[in-house]
């Protein structure tokens, strides 16, 4: 439940993903001309010049599953799987970043943002989450031998 500490790992991982829907993750220079990489896709001025939809799926999809694994408390094994999954969705997101920032221009001068770290931080505390609660299920395992 809200008083375990994976809770709170998830929530944070959670909400960390969810603020990429929002914030500017690159600001990309390609012969003089400055353009600005969103999850919705890398845009120059109001016109997008490539869409970020694979992004803004694996972004959606992400969240949706760290909210569902919040409320799947009492099946911890199946909680460490979804997270499991989880950090190889977000591993696969930060290098969608650099996919997206690299191919497409030639010789593109970029400068990433603070937001494209937040998936790393995401897979730190997943990983932390996923530790806590094996420590959950080897102790309720322990208390079922005693019985």
């Amino acid at each position: 439940m809200i008083q375990r500490i994976q809770t709170v790992y998830i929530l944070l991982a959670g909400i960390l993903v969810a603020t990429l829907l929002k914030l500017k993750l690159a600001d990309i220079s390609v012969n003089d001309e400055l353009m600005q990489f969103f999850a919705k896709g890398i845009t120059k001025g109001e016109e997008i010049v490539f869409s970020g939809l694979p992004i803004l799926i694996f972004i959606a999809l992400i969240t949706v599953l760290h909210l569902a694994v919040l409320f799947l408390y009492k099946k911890r094994i199946l909680q460490i799987r979804i997270l499991v999954f989880t950090i190889i969705l977000l591993l696969g997101l930060f290098g969608m970043f650099f996919y997206f920032t690299y191919t497409g221009f030639d010789s593109p001068k970029v400068a990433f943002k603070i937001p494209v770290a937040f998936p790393l931080v995401a897979v730190v505390l997943d990983w932390m989450a996923i530790r806590a609660i094996g420590k959950d299920e080897a102790l309720i395992r322990s208390l079922n031998r005693i019985r």
